[in-house]
């Protein structure tokens, strides 16, 4: 750019001024230095212990470059799970490779180290992440100095594994009983936490321990927070001790009305997954600004998903009320740790005391510890009685889960925020939600099975049918004929002969005779269990002459139908009288019944 800028004239360029200087390409000269990342922090970048050196810096700078603004890595846990990709690398390349600087690598030290993380017991999924972070680095490599890797290498770098990765295990939710387990010990613990804070400690006693408590509140008033060591906490507790007061969680009480605690954080995480669905990496980077757009009982929350790529700045729009709403809790949290960013600048939502360090801190790391602590305090079980291992990341599939319950599956309410697509893979298609499925998938087959059979009356259903006093599954005009024999078949009464489903509509049923019994034109009355039994005798005849195999495939299913429906339909009387009225009768035996 050309001169000084002015207001209304065009800013020129020069094509220069696009030209990076030779020094720029690489600023990485050492082993050792720190990232400032984009979310999470400084991370301190030590790859000294990595040989050969020269391929060692040769990594490091192309870490350096992706974690660069709007480079591909932007958290500090991602900047610290590359590293520890690279330090899996090198060590293979100490143990099966010669190399001393990049150009030195071929395809081969590529594919031999994937054989040797598949010969390590590595799943496809996790080989195939490993793997990426080098293939990265390596690309970074080639984008920074071309023609620094070989040919050869260059192609291998195109793709990053010649196998599939598979399809990833989707993560389970839980049950609704864990998860109202949860709900109620969050709602409790957040009642409480908001009776806590803003509450002066009360102190029984004389004026002189009251003098204490006001000196400890005051220099907290001040200063945000008073260390074990002041004169003023050391003076409180020596009081409370001399006095048999309990004094083990006396920076605790003392800071706890002032602040959230550490241990507050868990109820309050939580709470807002399982109420909102967000994801937990969500919750936690929430800011004091993060409500928004306020609407009739509702607001927008305002966060950020780091994974959506171009997109991760996002909205969704909650409940808004009371405490027991997420818009209304995270309002009251807003207003409650003002007090606390007086003393910790931050714009993040969780800003709170650190018990035990005696120190305000701001955001939230890796609270496993704390979680396991308020789980146990509650006591909550799994399905299996068993102390729950809470993993906060599967509170957002319970909350989906849930949701799927609510609307049963019905996918155009269920997908919020996703396609159909998405949603019915990653959400709907879970364990927690296979017995649902599998139930469903029951239920639909029965109906169908039952949509196909043969209609069985007992005696006092076909006077039902008779009198017109019961709905029929067939026209109401033919319930006559079929009652008194007019469309008798050999077994059955058939409602539709001429509309067969085994056959062209207009058509006579090309079925053999016990095709009725898979029929659902057939009815089946009393006035049929003569021939029926006498068909039954039949087949049990059959079963001595024939193969077992070919008797199961010509009759196997007509026997299982008489044994296992149609008879169990009937009195034991009704059966006895046709079974006397079959051997009475010379009752004719089609030819098709014949072997």
């Amino acid at each position: 750019m050309k001169g000084r800028p002015r207001k209304g004239t065009p800013v020129r360029f020069a094509p220069v001024d696009g030209v990076l200087p030779p020094q720029a390409s690489d600023a990485v000269l050492g082993l050792r230095f720190n990232i400032e990342a984009q979310y999470g922090g400084v991370v301190g970048v030590d790859l000294t212990d990595l040989q050969p050196r020269a391929l060692a810096i040769s990594f490091a700078g192309a870490l350096r470059r992706q974690a660069e603004l709007s480079g591909s890595l932007g958290a500090a846990s991602t900047i610290k799970q590359h590293m520890q990709s690279y330090r899996h690398f090198f060590a293979y390349l100490r143990e099966h490779s010669s190399v001393r600087t990049a150009a030195d690598l071929r395809a081969n030290d590529i594919d031999g180290y994937e054989a040797a993380l598949e010969a390590a017991g590595k799943t496809p999924i996790h080989r195939h992440t490993i793997l990426a972070k080098t293939i990265l680095a390596l690309r970074s490599i080639d984008a920074d100095l071309p023609g620094t890797l070989h040919e050869d290498l260059c192609g291998r770098l195109a793709y990053t594994s010649a196998q599939s990765a598979g399809r990833s295990r989707p993560r389970d939710a839980y049950s609704p009983f864990v998860a109202r387990q949860l709900r109620d010990a969050a709602r409790a613990d957040i009642r409480k936490i908001f009776r806590r804070v803003g509450r002066p400690l009360s102190e029984a006693g004389d004026n002189n321990l009251r003098s204490a408590v006001a000196d400890v509140e005051a220099r907290i008033a001040a200063e945000g927070r008073i260390n074990c060591a002041d004169p003023a906490f050391k003076r409180l507790y020596f009081m409370r001790l001399r006095r048999g007061l309990p004094v083990s969680t006396t920076s605790d009480d003392i800071h706890g009305r002032h602040h959230l605690h550490a241990l507050d954080i868990p109820p309050l995480l939580t709470f807002l997954s399982l109420e909102t669905g967000l994801e937990i990496e969500c919750c936690k980077t929430l800011t004091a600004d993060c409500l928004q757009n306020p609407g009739a009982g509702t607001v927008e929350v305002a966060y950020i998903k780091r994974r959506a790529r171009g997109a991760e700045h996002k909205h969704l729009r909650v409940r808004d009320g009371g405490i027991g709403t997420p818009g209304g809790l995270i309002r009251k949290l807003i207003e409650m740790t003002a007090f606390t960013r007086q003393f910790i600048p931050s714009r993040c939502l969780w800003v709170y005391y650190y018990t035990g360090r005696t120190q305000l801190r701001a955001g939230i790391d890796h609270p496993q510890e704390m979680v396991d602590r308020w789980v146990k305090s509650h006591n909550i079980i799994d399905d299996d009685g068993r102390p729950l291992y809470l993993t906060l990341s599967r509170l957002r599939k319970t909350h989906k889960a849930l949701w799927y319950l609510k609307t049963e599956g019905h996918m155009a309410r269920f997908a919020v925020g996703h396609t159909p697509e998405v949603a019915a893979r990653h959400y709907a298609d879970i364990p927690a939600l296979r017995p649902l499925h599998e139930a469903t998938v029951a239920d639909a087959l029965t109906e169908v099975v039952a949509a196909a059979e043969p209609i069985i009356l007992r005696p006092d259903e076909e006077t039902r049918w008779r009198d017109g006093v019961s709905a029929v599954p067939v026209q109401p005009d033919v319930v006559p004929a079929l009652l008194n024999g007019e469309q008798d078949v050999w077994l059955a009464a058939c409602s539709g002969f001429h509309d067969s489903p085994f056959g062209e509509a207009g058509s006579p049923c090309p079925q053999p005779f016990w095709g009725c019994l898979e029929c659902r034109n057939a009815v089946i009355t009393a006035r049929k269990l003569p021939a029926i039994l006498a068909f039954l005798d039949f087949i049990e005849r059959e079963r001595a002459g024939l193969p077992a195999l070919d008797w199961s495939i010509k009759f196997g299913r007509a026997h299982a139908r008489i044994t296992q429906q149609v008879l169990p339909a009937f009195s034991e009387t009704l059966i006895a009288q046709a079974r006397i009225e079959a051997g009475a009768q010379t009752l004719y035996l089609p030819p098709e019944a014949r072997p």
